[in-house]
């Protein structure tokens, strides 16, 4: 019989209460405050030459009577405007910034004069299609930009106290309302491209209004029911498709349509969209307390992370379709692995860790957190991977085979299709909303990031310090100043990834057993008081990683992590040709911190062997004798900081000798 979830519920943690200061994580949210918001501000502007065009702004400017001219973009070009405006207010949240405030609320003023007298917000059909409202729901995104604009409202009440977006974004909410249901008169459709779902929750939360839940339940329920809507509006269409060879109104498992959300048994079709849908999904299953969604979502997640998902956190190994491939299908030359992908990935296992704090979701966060979100950026903030592949060669992304066409040897400085850039940058500057969680009477600690949190536990404050120099040490420590001396309890993770772990309360040794771990947290309840202090030391080595044996792509290969960070070999390090690397099962590996690489990273080194091609007895094959392999050092550098030196070759995965 399975064990009944107790559905707690869990208040938000303001960002205004979680100060960071972390040697590796102040250095991105600083840059996301400092370059990546203005330089992003600049491409929503078309004021980058060498970038490509975004027109999202002028869009908006067009829309509200403000400036002449016809809509430019991609269907979906509103939400990178949304996401740029989410980013900013969790920066106004954390800290005050008159002069980002009030960029932004000229951006809110145009929005605003762009919304249409009936509530409706849509750049696309305002100006290029205006009588053909919800008429593609399944490929033009109507309901994944009001969305992403709705979190935007809500997110900028928070930070700043000011409706004016939050009532444009509920006059939005209450149109779709009007329009979608199972009523006479309504549309019986649901979104293409998922995100209102949780969305909707956002907003139920920051007004209280039901309806905005009801209606999140409502595209839950009604997606892949019979007959399918997507089917129906392609007829009425008269087959017509948005987009040039593709038609996503016919391919159902593209986006999760093939069959009602309980029934689904893998996931399958656009990445992002599964996980954007499995968020929305466990948000509702946590407001309504409907245990057999949960069930759905946990199954599905199952999924994901034991059959379908890379070591670095990526997602989607197919570019048709930005897509999940089959059970164990994960190549790593021609991976998609969207950036965003694994950003709704941490979406979803923030949620499932609220419903049921288990280290297995915090583990796969922080795997997607410090490996492909990072690897997303560059270090200058101003360059970005839409895809994260394992394994590159640049004269393969040049070359005249096309199935790498995808792939790129360097981050970019923009895209057409920009939603990862600004993804990004709402992820990180709300990085302290996923560090801490309060359930009952537990503080749990989620994430090993220094700084400094105001947390409520039973109507009372308790201020949490940590300081660590994580993710290159596993020494964390903890002070504990609860305002008065009381009872609760500190959870903290033990990562999968930790074979050992030593505890220490006030210098006392703490057992680290099961009797006081649950779910993968240890639990340390006590009588706290002012200055109590608790070290945590997870042990660090490098750990050689290797595959299921039914992915084909790593079969006699291995990778390398350390703690909660993914290795891969590089080009500015080890010359060209990677393929000729060979790391034996008994190389010695040292890890040493180098202050002058990428910042300050540890690197590991080990003495391993490669075939030296101009040593082949010759002809493009050879029944001779092959030339022994020749000893070689070999350096590994954490997969995030990849290409940050200049083009060149990279691989996760190295072949592996006994």
């Amino acid at each position: 019989m399975s064990k009944s979830i107790p559905f707690q519920h869990v208040d938000r943690v303001p960002l205004d209460h979680v100060n960071i200061h972390d040697d590796f994580w102040s250095y991105y949210i600083d840059l996301v405050r400092s370059v990546v918001v203005p330089y992003q501000w600049d491409a929503l502007n078309d004021r980058i030459e060498a970038a490509e065009p975004s027109g999202a702004i002028r869009n908006f400017k067009i829309a509200a009577g403000l400036e002449e001219g016809e809509f430019y973009g991609m269907v979906f070009q509103d939400s990178d405007v949304a996401k740029w405006l989410e980013a900013v207010s969790y920066l106004l949240e954390s800290q005050p910034d008159p002069e980002l405030e009030s960029t932004a609320d000229e951006v809110i003023e145009i929005i605003a004069k762009a919304q249409q007298e009936d509530g409706y917000l849509n750049t696309y059909y305002t100006l290029k299609e205006p009588g053909r409202r919800w008429s593609n729901l399944a490929e033009c995104h109507e309901l994944y930009c009001a969305g992403h604009m709705i979190e935007a409202g809500v997110a900028y009440y928070r930070a700043t106290g000011k409706r004016k977006l939050l009532d444009v974004v509920s006059r939005f909410a209450d149109h779709i309302d009007s329009v979608f249901g199972t009523e006479p008169g309504k549309l019986r459709g649901y979104d293409g491209h998922q995100e209102i779902k949780l969305a909707l929750v956002k907003l139920y939360h920051a007004t209280g209004n039901e309806r905005y839940l009801r209606l999140a339940q409502y595209f839950v329920e009604q997606r892949g029911q019979k007959p399918n809507f997507y089917e129906i509006q392609l007829k009425e269409r008269g087959g017509e498709s948005h987009w040039t060879g593709i038609n996503h109104a016919i391919d159902l498992q593209y986006s999760q349509s093939h069959a009602p959300v309980r029934e689904q048994e893998k996931a399958i079709g656009h990445a992002v969209r599964e996980v954007y849908m499995l968020t929305g999904m466990a948000d509702v299953a946590a407001e309504t307390k409907d245990e057999s969604l949960l069930a759905a979502c946990r199954r599905l997640w199952d999924n994901i992370v034991s059959r379908q998902m890379y070591i670095t956190g990526a997602i989607g190994s197919m570019p048709q379709g930005e897509a999940f491939s089959f059970d164990y299908d994960l190549p790593n030359d021609t991976v998609y692995a969207e950036t965003c992908a694994s950003i709704g990935l941490i979406f979803f296992a923030h949620r499932m860790l609220r419903i049921a704090p288990q280290a297995e979701y915090a583990d796969v966060l922080e795997r997607a957190l410090y490996n492909t979100v990072v690897a997303g950026m560059s270090r200058d903030g101003k360059h970005f991977f839409y895809v994260n592949p394992l394994e590159v060669d640049p004269k393969a992304c040049r070359g005249a085979n096309h199935k790498f066409d995808h792939i790129k040897p360097v981050r970019q400085e923009w895209f057409g299709c920009a939603c990862c850039p600004p993804n990004v940058a709402r992820l990180l500057a709300s990085l302290g909303e996923y560090i801490y969680m309060v359930q009952g009477g537990t503080i749990y600690a989620h994430l090993y990031i220094g700084g400094e949190a105001k947390l409520n536990v039973g109507g009372s404050e308790v201020q949490v310090k940590q300081t660590s120099n994580y993710p290159w040490d596993g020494r964390i420590r903890f002070e504990i100043n609860p305002q008065e001396p009381g009872k609760f309890a500190l959870a903290l993770r033990i990562p999968g990834w930790c074979r050992h772990a030593r505890l220490s309360v006030n210098n006392e040794p703490y057992p680290v057993d099961g009797q006081v771990i649950q779910d993968g947290y240890v639990h340390i309840s006590r009588n706290w008081q002012q200055g109590d202090f608790v070290e945590l030391v997870l042990d660090m080595p490098v750990e050689r990683m290797r595959s299921h044996p039914l992915v084909r792509g790593n079969a006699g290969k291995v990778a390398l992590q350390r703690g909660p960070l993914v290795y891969c070999l590089e080009q500015a390090d080890n010359g060209a040709n990677l393929h000729e690397i060979v790391l034996p099962a008994n190389a010695k590996l040292e890890a040493k911190f180098e202050n002058g690489l990428l910042g300050g990273a540890v690197a590991i080194t080990a003495q391993g062997l490669r075939q030296d091609a101009a040593k082949w007895p010759g002809g493009l094959y050879s029944s001779e004798a092959v030339p022994a392999l020749q000893e070689a050092k070999v350096t590994f550098i954490p997969y995030y900081a990849w290409a940050n030196r200049g083009e060149g070759e990279m691989s996760v995965w190295v072949r592996e000798t006994f």
